[in-house]
């Protein structure tokens, strides 16, 4: 499972609407990639369709799904927004992350 919090909850509907996107039916895409300094980056996209094994949550009122096999590294993350000083963007807080890049966009277990 994931979890959303408010501020990436609010965010996700800003952008989701702003590209043409239904916040209540369609999707936030969550995956894992290869790549980044540390090995694993995240991937993030919207999405209108779901795919043959993808799982499929719902937190926040924002509708997410993840393939099988990023599931596996995700489980237990919350996405959270920061539009702080020190950047603005969406921060993954993995709990299976043994070590993450200075930048917060790359992992490795």
């Amino acid at each position: 499972m994931i979890k959303v919090s408010e501020n990436a909850r609010k965010k996700v509907v800003e952008l989701m609407t702003d590209d043409g996107f239904d916040s209540s039916t369609d999707y936030v895409r969550v995956g894992v990639k290869s790549g980044g300094c540390s090995g694993l980056s995240y991937d993030l996209k919207f999405d209108k369709e779901q795919h043959e094994g993808d799982k499929v949550f719902e937190d926040n009122n924002v509708r997410i799904i993840i393939d099988k096999k990023s599931f596996l590294y995700l489980v237990g993350t919350t996405l959270e927004y920061s539009g702080g000083l020190n950047g603005t963007g969406f921060v993954f807080n993995n709990p299976n992350a043994q070590r993450t890049c200075g930048c917060g966009e790359s992992f490795s277990l």
